[in-house]
């Protein structure tokens, strides 16, 4: 544990009746950081963040706020805020009364309210437009403006539950960067809930991947995706193969053994080579044929049958090939090698 830790989880549950929408959990959030809750909908993730926040009652545990037991504490004597996928702004107030609003509910002057709003307008890069309306604005700029009213009261912590989720593909990743950038020049700890692995990865320092209520695995973006520990982790975060039983045995040449396992590999480690190519030391090898192709551009996403049963994907970039020629090789008898380092074998519990 860190000397200093922004949130401490100490075996929290919520549950709902018969239904653990969290069970057990246990985990701290380092001050300053950038913490992710991963996972598919309903696995906990959204519960955790209501109970830092205080919209949810613990029904087992305790939450400590940088030491502080705020497990009764209601939420507004808590010291977070909270940003929304909805924004949650003011539609019959200016932009700056809206970021002004908890500042108002404090009754800090209107001299410095000025100030501190017109401080926030330049931290998310929107100067001079105080006075429109939410209705003026574009769904990026509305969730700045999110960010501002949300940080304006300078909270230790600031929860952030699944905010870019209502913005196009585009603006949602021009937001992923300005909302790092943000996070790094306030400093403030960052709780953010997400069920896209790609969010996570670009901005999380940290992430924890969640799972029918419980944690699978913490850590770094790529310890995660390099070192999954899990089955579930490995095809949640990220794309990756998974081979087990007979065919994981013979790849890895202990066809003897009848412990079950499985191995994953990520597509894009897979090389594709002429058949019968020599395979180096060091390496693993699968022949096939390329059963289908998907051309995306930027990359091309092969399916290889394999001789021995199953199928892995392959990806690569398209330095060189066109969507003619990738598609052409459709069909085609293909070798699979792959470095053993980027193995990563899981057993099983049978």
């Amino acid at each position: 544990m860190s000397e200093n830790p922004a949130i401490v989880f100490e075996g929290v549950s919520r549950h709902f009746g018969e239904v653990k929408a969290v069970d057990n959990v246990s985990m701290e959030v380092r001050d300053g950081e950038f913490f992710s809750m991963l996972g598919p909908s309903g696995s906990g993730k959204t519960t955790c963040l209501r109970l830092v926040a205080g919209f949810e009652q613990l029904t087992a545990g305790r939450i400590l706020l940088y030491g502080q037991d705020v497990s009764a504490l209601p939420p507004y004597e808590r010291p977070v805020n909270t940003v929304f996928q909805d924004y949650a702004l003011f539609p019959h107030m200016t932009v700056g009364e809206n970021i002004a609003y908890g500042l108002m509910i404090k009754r800090i002057a209107a001299s410095e309210r000025r100030q501190r709003v017109e401080e926030m307008l330049d931290l998310v890069r929107l100067p001079g437009l105080a006075e429109r309306k939410p209705s003026q604005l574009s769904g990026g700029q509305r969730q700045r403006i999110a960010l501002a009213r949300a940080l304006v009261n300078h909270p230790k912590v600031l929860l952030l539950d699944e905010p870019l989720g209502a913005l196009d593909l585009k603006l949602r990743q021009q937001m992923q960067i300005e909302l790092k950038s943000i996070h790094q020049r306030v400093g403030v700890t960052f709780i953010f809930v997400t069920h896209d692995q790609e969010e996570a990865l670009t901005m999380s320092d940290r992430i924890a991947v969640f799972n029918s209520g419980k944690i699978e695995q913490i850590g770094t973006p790529a310890e995660l995706y390099e070192h999954p520990g899990s089955v579930f982790v490995a095809g949640f975060v990220g794309v990756s193969n998974f081979v087990d039983d007979t065919v994981a045995h013979a790849i890895m040449g202990d066809a003897t053994s009848d412990e079950p396992v499985t191995f994953t590999i990520r597509p894009e480690k897979i090389q594709i080579l002429d058949p019968g190519s020599p395979v180096g030391d060091g390496m693993y090898s699968a022949d096939g044929h390329i059963s289908e192709v998907i051309y995306l551009g930027i990359n091309t996403r092969y399916i290889v049958s394999l001789d021995l049963g199953g199928e892995l994907t392959v990806v690569e970039q398209n330095l060189n090939s066109t969507s003619m020629s990738a598609l052409a090789a459709r069909g085609k008898p293909v070798r699979l090698v792959w470095k053993r380092e980027h193995n990563r074998t899981i057993k099983l519990d049978h």
